[in-house]
């Protein structure tokens, strides 16, 4: 059997991980500037994780959630606290499309609407409702479009008001920093006018924070920013450092309902070992202060590269996520990196590169970074 040929695949093997580094089946070093899509939160094979994981699994790794997981009620607790959300409730699952998928059928039950307000150049995920509130047609096969989305410009606020007020929007779904948009950041101005829209007309408001939330804007949610707080929160990536995780974080206004909502994988006690001991380095860390703080410093430092390079049109973002704007395609300029300085890093459409670097990174090693960067742009 052969794999299902969905992705196209640097030639390289990577086989080996150390904080913001990571080695091939060679011995070539990398220094890691995208974390496996803004997964590694805590940097690759933390001794603490790799502990409390290993721990775990000598124990139990799974069992049904029709029984007590007491390591559920702590992460809920714990994760209520450390991010300011402790009077919300906690449904655990798998993935961020996961978890985009339970917050929409949330609010579909809580006020019986089904149409979705959502941003251009927004995603949400692959599975049914979590693409069909993605802006891109490429993936949304013919049994997702179901036309329950309506796609409008980020930061227009009039635009999203005049479809509030039609009075039959189920929910608002809003990266607050797009990912594979671009690092298109929602203002302070619109993120506010929106969530009193969302209450005059009857819509729940959606912050997907399963890339830009969990400590890679520099505070652990990235709404946290713009001053408000959303109804539901879905989360994922750096939820558990690389294993598979999501949840939703619900307002304490929806109530649960017996057979509403389901999962077999979700919050198991491996994955509960994991997400614990990912909070446990947070704090001991303090690596979501650590986002912050390398974070504007590599952002200065981009800034200050774009002086003397003109091919950088634009550097946006807030702590660990970074676009970084070209004037020419970003294919060449990435592929030097990766193949010539050893460095990854990501992309978003055409022209952009996408930083994602693990939230301990250094200055050190941004410094690092600067220097290969420069090196690929001064024979580009």
């Amino acid at each position: 059997m052969k794999l299902f040929d969905v992705y196209p695949l640097f030639d390289v093997n990577i086989v080996k991980g150390k904080g913001c580094k990571v080695w091939d089946d060679k011995g070539q070093e990398y220094l890691d500037l995208y974390g496996g899509h803004a997964v590694i939160s805590i940097g690759h094979s933390h001794p603490h994780y790799i502990n409390k994981v290993s721990e775990q699994l000598s124990q139990l790794g799974f069992y049904s959630n029709s029984v007590i997981n007491t390591l559920q009620t702590e992460l809920a607790s714990r994760l209520g606290r450390i991010c300011g959300y402790d009077d919300y409730q906690l449904f655990l699952i798998n993935s961020g499309a996961e978890a985009n998928e339970n917050a929409l059928k949330l609010a579909s039950f809580a006020n019986g609407r089904t149409r979705v307000l959502s941003a251009e150049k927004a995603f949400h995920g692959r599975t049914s409702l979590a693409v069909e509130v993605t802006n891109n047609p490429k993936i949304i096969a013919p049994i997702n479009d179901n036309g329950h989305v309506t796609y409008l410009p980020l930061n227009d606020l009039p635009a999203w008001e005049a479809e509030l007020a039609k009075g039959d929007v189920c929910a608002v779904i809003l990266e607050c920093i797009q990912g594979v948009g671009g690092i298109k950041m929602a203002t302070e101005q619109f993120a506010k006018g929106l969530q009193e829209a969302c209450k005059k007309y009857g819509a729940f408001l959606i912050c997907d924070e399963i890339q830009c939330g969990y400590g890679r804007s520099g505070r652990f949610f990235a709404h946290q920013w713009l001053g408000i707080r959303p109804d539901i929160i879905t989360v994922a990536k750096g939820i558990a450092n690389g294993f598979p995780m999501g949840a939703v974080l619900i307002a304490p206004h929806l109530k649960p309902v017996y057979g509403q909502l389901g999962t077999t994988f979700g919050g198991n006690h491996l994955a509960c070992a994991a997400a614990l001991a990912v909070l446990d380095v947070f704090e001991q860390e303090q690596l979501v202060e650590n986002a912050h703080e390398v974070g504007e410093y590599l952002i200065d430092q981009l800034k200050a590269l774009q002086k003397d390079f003109p091919v950088i049109t634009e550097v946006r973002g807030r702590g660990m996520m970074i676009g970084v704007e070209l004037a020419v395609p970003y294919k060449e300029i990435r592929q030097r990196l990766l193949f010539e300085q050893h460095c990854f890093t990501g992309c978003a459409g055409t022209h952009i590169l996408r930083l994602l670097p693990p939230l301990c990174l250094t200055k050190t090693e941004a410094d690092d970074f600067i220097s290969r960067l420069k090196q690929v742009l001064l024979s580009a």
